[in-house]
């Protein structure tokens, strides 16, 4: 699904079948492809890194954007671009990599993130706009910056949302356990949300897997049982949903939910990896 899903330039598609997420999200891609290097898909992994090296190295001083279009062009529509979180994934996906290949790109992303890391960015949901916890977590661990993870830190109780489950510390997991996991098992993204009533997120499932291991063929079944009699792996499940009612608007806004999502292959992709490893 994700090899089908990446684009002949090398960006991945977030979604091939729902118009607003024909994209490709820098965040997104940087953990699909990590989940391809892990999978010895390595070419795969190294066609997104020369994808995201064409897009700054046509402006290398920035501002570098939340997503381009496939070809790696920018987004012209208003969805939000200030979204730094996904370059600082970057520069990990390219340390992981171990190749001086990116080296040069990777230089600009940092510069640019050591200016720009302080200022209002919107959050993993494209919903709030400020300093966020998984942000800054995203961009310190990109930089190697044990100041902006320590800021990072010193904002995850600011509220309670299931991104800080990347975070990892027990605490936080801990805090997003007792309130956003569902009955089912299942991880919702924060006790607000509307977004096609509120269900529960594969992929957060699987995030949930990864921070706490003793939990990880629970949440690795869990996302079995959400896949489609195809195999696609959508983007959250309609079993336990905050805000039922507001279901239909959004599906006669936008259509019927995103599937398959990319993001929820590869994320279910590191959980199997996870457990694999760990036998």
């Amino acid at each position: 699904m994700i090899l089908a899903g990446q684009s002949p330039s090398g960006g991945y598609v977030a979604c091939p079948s729902f118009p607003n997420y024909r994209y490709s999200w820098l965040r997104d891609g940087c953990f699909v492809a990590d989940a391809m290097r892990e999978a010895g898909e390595v070419e795969s992994c190294d066609r997104f890194l020369d994808w995201c090296a064409r897009i700054v190295l046509r402006s290398p001083d920035g501002p570098f954007d939340a997503r381009y279009t496939l070809e790696g062009r920018p987004d012209p529509t208003g969805w939000p671009h200030r979204q730094i979180d996904g370059w600082g994934l970057f520069l990990g996906t390219v340390r992981r990599r171990g190749s001086a290949r990116w080296d040069e790109p990777a230089a600009h992303v940092t510069r640019w993130l050591e200016q720009v890391w302080g200022e209002p960015s919107v959050d993993w949901w494209e919903e709030r706009t400020g300093l966020h916890a998984v942000t800054l977590w995203c961009v310190g661990n990109g930089l190697q910056s044990e100041e902006i993870r320590r800021e990072a830190l010193a904002r995850a109780h600011d509220r309670l949302d299931a991104s800080l489950l990347f975070i990892g510390r027990p605490e936080l997991v801990s805090w997003v356990e007792g309130s956003l996991v569902s009955p089912g098992g299942g991880v919702w993204r924060h006790l607000d949300d509307e977004y096609y009533g509120g269900g529960e997120w594969l992929l957060l499932t699987a995030m949930l897997g990864l921070a706490k291991p003793e939990r990880a063929r629970e949440c690795l079944t869990w996302i079995e049982a959400h896949a489609t009699h195809d195999g696609d792996l959508p983007e959250q499940s309609r079993d336990h949903l905050l805000r039922p009612e507001r279901y239909e608007p959004w599906v006669e806004k936008w259509g019927p939910p995103p599937s398959p999502l990319l993001w929820s292959h590869a994320m279910y992709l590191r959980l199997h990896h996870a457990l694999r490893d760990r036998r």
